[in-house]
């Protein structure tokens, strides 16, 4: 692990075990125990302690007596419950990864050259493909507008929330839509607490709006997996899944054409 993650790795390790019975399915902690923790062990303080969080949640594994105290199908996530105030939590294990086995559908590539010669393999390279070539609109059939991209703020009861970028949406009947958008590179995981983030935000802030969060992730440089999520009881679930493939505007032939117009509408 690199130098900073191993100090979260201590740090994350400690309070856990601090915490921890057998039997123990939930338990809260605030920030100021990781900066306690920190100074018991002699780690400097991490500058910025929400990434430490953060890391946890979406890019690194918890360490291993975490997940050694893990039942087999479920995972420890860390949720915010207020402002500097999280809780360690036992789930159901989920996961968000693209159907290998779910049909593409090509579309003209509209990202402007130069953008695709710079472009990486991030977050920022991928809002901006699926922004050129209006795949948000695509994938929910609304015409829907970006506001902001990379909105942080604090939402009651959970504390603060980033979502990668934000739409505003109208339909046919002329109903309003606020699509959240996740937004996945490199090895970053897309976790269910990030979902149930933007839905709270969506309470929050837009309340007269209907919520429709969307995730969106590379399977390759060109081909992108976008997932549509609802809210039961059961909890987060993925309600639509579909994979677009960018390619120049000669690269879709009249049978695919044929082909997509028999899809069924769904």
């Amino acid at each position: 692990m690199a130098k900073g993650s191993n100090r979260y790795a201590q740090i994350i390790e400690t309070i856990f075990l601090a915490h921890f019975r057998k039997g123990t399915k939930s338990f809260e902690f605030e920030r100021e125990e990781i900066k306690k923790v920190a100074g018991e062990l002699g780690i400097e303080v991490p500058k910025n302690i929400g990434d430490l969080i953060y890391s946890f949640r979406y890019r690194a594994n918890l360490p291993d007596a975490v997940l050694k105290q893990t039942p087999k199908g479920k995972e420890w996530v860390i949720i915010g419950t207020g402002t500097s105030k999280y809780r360690f939590e036992l789930r159901k294990q989920s996961s968000f990864e693209p159907n290998p086995d779910l049909a593409e559908t090509k579309v003209p590539d509209a990202t402007p050259g130069i953008v695709s010669m710079y472009a990486l393999s991030d977050e920022q390279a991928l809002l901006a493909k699926i922004r050129y070539n209006r795949l948000i609109d695509i994938f929910t059939a609304v015409a829907c507008y970006s506001i902001q991209n990379h909105l942080r703020t604090q939402v009651k009861g959970v504390g603060q929330v980033e979502t990668d970028e934000i739409y505003i949406g109208i339909d046919r009947r002329g109903a309003h839509y606020v699509v959240p958008v996740q937004a996945k590179g490199g090895t970053d995981r897309l976790g269910v607490i990030q979902i149930e983030q933007d839905f709270a935000l969506c309470e929050d802030k837009f309340p007269g709006l209907i919520c429709r969060p969307v995730a969106a992730q590379f399977i390759t440089v060109d081909k992108i997996a976008l997932f549509e999520f609802e809210k039961g009881k059961s909890g987060i679930k993925i309600v639509r899944e579909k994979h677009y493939l960018l390619v120049p505007a000669d690269g879709i032939e009249e049978a695919e054409l044929i082909n997509y117009a028999k899809r069924l509408d769904d």
